[in-house]
């Protein structure tokens, strides 16, 4: 999606000042989470007992969308970079307020849509940073199948709606049928 064409937007201070923020959404675009799934992190997922990120992010199978299987996803270098900046003393990586729990969705929703509109930016959710992060990852040629494994889909067919076609693509497309008669 457009909306979302970089998370540098986001990460000035008009758009998400706390670090905190910046971590949440930065796991939900270069993990492909949903933020149900990034708000329910522990912080053992993401940080090892010395303090460090870890190389990979689990998302434990309680806390995916349909809790059918554990998965983990790799930590980019920009995502590296967004989760140094951001530590939790707390059992949930996104603790809840008061400390209790981790933060809900509904409230991370609320962070987003707030900077959103401190941005001007129009027609974009929590959501996505997902379809954003597949759309790109396709656009790039990445295999379909290490997409589907990276956003856990089940079928190929529920990740295939997550991919945006632009009248660009189209037009790239119908280029590819240059051929002479």
């Amino acid at each position: 999606m457009e909306a979302i064409a970089s998370l540098s937007l986001l990460s000035c201070t008009e758009g998400l000042p706390m670090e905190r923020d910046r971590a949440l959404f930065g796991i939900c675009l270069y993990t492909t989470a949903w933020v149900n799934e990034a708000c329910s992190l522990h912080t053992t997922d993401v940080y090892g007992t010395d303090g460090r990120v870890r190389d990979r992010i689990t998302f434990r199978r309680a806390t995916t969308k349909g809790k059918q299987e554990t998965r983990s996803v790799p930590v980019s270098p920009e995502l590296r970079q967004l989760l140094e900046g951001y530590q939790s003393d707390r059992s949930y990586l996104f603790p809840g307020r008061w400390g209790r729990g981790h933060i809900c969705p509904e409230s991370a929703d609320a962070i987003l849509r707030a900077a959103f509109k401190r941005l001007g930016i129009e027609g974009a959710s929590t959501h996505s940073f997902r379809r954003t992060a597949i759309t790109w990852m396709h656009n790039e040629r990445v295999p379909i199948k290490h997409i589907q494994s990276i956003s856990g889909h089940k079928s190929l067919s529920a990740l295939q709606r997550y991919i945006d076609v632009t009248e660009k693509d189209k037009e790239m497309a119908i280029a590819t049928l240059s051929f002479r008669l």
